[in-house]
Formats: structure tokens, sequence, C-alpha cells
């Protein structure tokens, strides 16, 4: 066995294993032609010896393979960005495999990837611990996350949009027709994306002359079920808000069905703005106003970082915003009374 602080090499363990550099080879690639027993005990030694491929290069095989990981598999943001990754990984010769954020919190998942010779990692509004960040870091596993619950390391490359101008252009619209007293159905509290919205929905108010009424600020996941939760929150109260800036267009939609369950009706009595700008926007009754990230083209700049990392190249900044613009449909209208 070599000492720790030699790296281990595939000549150390096919050695170590007693099978050929072949041998490891396809266990490495997942091949499946090695009989279970020798797999294990190929495994076994790569785990003791800490083998972790060399940056930027990759196994044996011509695949080149990323892995995407959401929290949320099946809501029309991640399918928006689904698609904009693996278009980009086919342009690029790049395979993409899918799957869900890991609950342990060690490194064993960094590991795992770096032993099948994924080329890095895209993580999408998921919240990653420092643990993980720093097991693909000792991995050499090039890392990109897209909107993040959380940055656990600065350094750590991220892709999003222009989240706060995006959040002023949603309240200033809704200001325009007149309303005053506006909410905000926020995301979770640590998300940073949704954190930027509320700055740019405050500073909106704030330049109006407008007083922030914090009553009207509400947290939640970032899906129909909080959306919901918090539009009957706010609908409820004792002087209720005439227009509503949702944080997502699921959120908006809950929103908007509590508005319906009350005997409200959008957006004669209740104005509704989402963000986003998903295919729910446009199947929405009434279609919904919201603000447009540019998820699929995230997608694609999140693919394409993640090959210049592997590449071994420096980025000139760890943050990359697309921009955001306000599309305007039926669920705003001016306040009744307004000038």
């Amino acid at each position: 066995m070599p000492a720790r602080s030699q790296r281990a090499t595939l000549a150390m363990v096919a050695e170590a294993a007693g099978v050929s550099l072949p041998t490891v080879s396809k266990v490495l690639n997942g091949r499946g032609d090695v009989a279970a027993a020798t797999r294990q005990r190929v495994q076994d030694v790569l785990k003791d010896l800490g083998y972790v491929p060399q940056p930027g290069r990759r196994t044996v095989g011509p695949a080149r393979v990323v892995d995407l990981v959401f929290d949320d598999l099946v809501s029309p943001y991640s399918l928006e960005v689904l698609r904009g990754v693996t278009e980009a990984g086919a342009e690029t010769g790049v395979d993409v495999v899918v799957g869900r954020l890991p609950e342990s919190d060690d490194d064993d998942w960094a590991r795992r990837l770096s032993l099948a010779g994924r080329e890095g990692l895209i993580v999408v509004t998921s919240e990653l611990t420092r643990a993980q960040v720093e097991g693909f870091a000792r991995a050499g596993l090039p890392l990109v996350v897209i909107d993040p619950l959380n940055l656990p390391r600065v350094e750590v490359t991220s892709v999003g949009a222009t989240n706060w101008n995006g959040g002023v252009s949603a309240t200033e619209h809704l200001l325009q027709l007149g309303h005053r007293r506006i909410a905000y159905a926020g995301g979770p509290v640590q998300a940073s994306c949704s954190q930027a919205r509320q700055h740019g929905y405050r500073a909106a108010l704030e330049n109006a002359g407008v007083t922030v009424d914090p009553r009207l600020i509400l947290h939640g996941a970032f899906g129909y079920p909080d959306g919901l939760e918090m539009g009957g929150r706010l609908l409820d109260l004792p002087e209720p808000p005439t227009a509503v800036f949702a944080a997502s267009d699921a959120t908006a939609l809950g929103v908007m069905e509590a508005a319906r369950r009350r005997g409200l009706r959008v957006p004669e009595d209740l104005s509704v703005v989402g963000f986003d700008d998903t295919m729910l926007a446009e199947l929405a009754t009434p279609a919904l106003t919201t603000v447009r990230q540019p998820l699929q083209d995230m997608g694609r700049v999140a693919l394409r970082t993640l090959m210049r990392l592997a590449a071994g190249e420096t980025l000139d900044s760890h943050h990359v915003e697309l921009a955001t613009n306000l599309v305007v449909r039926d669920s705003t209208t001016n306040l009744r009374g307004a000038p």
C-alpha cells in the first residue's frame, strides 16, 4: 500500500487487487464484463488507496459524462433547465446523467462520481453542505450550481439570473398600475435568488415612497402548495394586499387559487406577478404576468462552464448572471379607483 501522501495510480490499484490494468479500467467505466467478486475487490482497493482520477482527464472510454442533480425533478423550472443542459451536451458531445441530490453529508458522493469517470457536476436549486463542496474539491471534480439555496464557499461557480432587477421590474409594474399595498410571496428564507428578488421588491417600493409592511412579506418553498398557503394568509389579513409578487410561477398559481377560493377575481380584485416564465405562465387562467428568466440558456451556460473547468481553464468570474425581463399578460390590471 502506498503512503497516503502519494497519489494512487491505476497500476498501484491493479497490483494491490491482483488484477490487470484493463480490468481496473472496466470497473472504473462501469463495464458489465467483470465478475462481481472481482469488481468488489477492485472497488475496495480504490477506496482504500483513495484513488482519484486526475483533474481534467477521463478514464478509458470515449464518452464524456456529467451529472445533473435537482431537488425537484418534475417542476416546470427543472424541465426548462434540463432541456438547456441536455441540448448543450448534445452540441458538445457530452452525456448527461440526471438524478436527485443525495442526503449523505460526507464525500462518498464525490468519490463515487470520480471513480465513475465523471467530468463534473451541475446542481440545480439545491442546498449543498460544506462537506459536499469540500468533497468535490478534494476529488478534483468541477462543480457548477444554478440558483443555489446557499453557497457554502464563495468560490463555488454559479449561474443565475438578474434576480434583483427582476424584483424591481415586477414591483414597478404593479406600482405603475396604481397598487401600493403589494405583497411578496417569497421562496425559502435562505435562498439567495429569493433574497435578491425580495431586495428588488423592497427597493422599488422605497424608491416610490411606499412604506414596506413586514406583514406583507412571507416565505415558503417555490411551489404551488406554499403559494396557496401564503396567498390565504395574505388575503385573510384585516387589510389584504391588492397585488402580490410571487417568487415563482408555481407560487403565483397557488396565490391565484387562494384568491379564487375566497371569491376574488384575478386581476379585477387581485393582481398577481410570477417569476420564471415557465409553461405554467401561459397555461394559467388568466395568463400570468411574470418575470422571465432564461432557464434554458442558464442550463446551456452551466454545461459549457463546467466543461471549461474540466479542461482546466480559469474563469473570469465565479458567478454568471443572465438578464431577466418582464412579460405582461392578463393577471395584472389597474387598481380600482386609481388615477
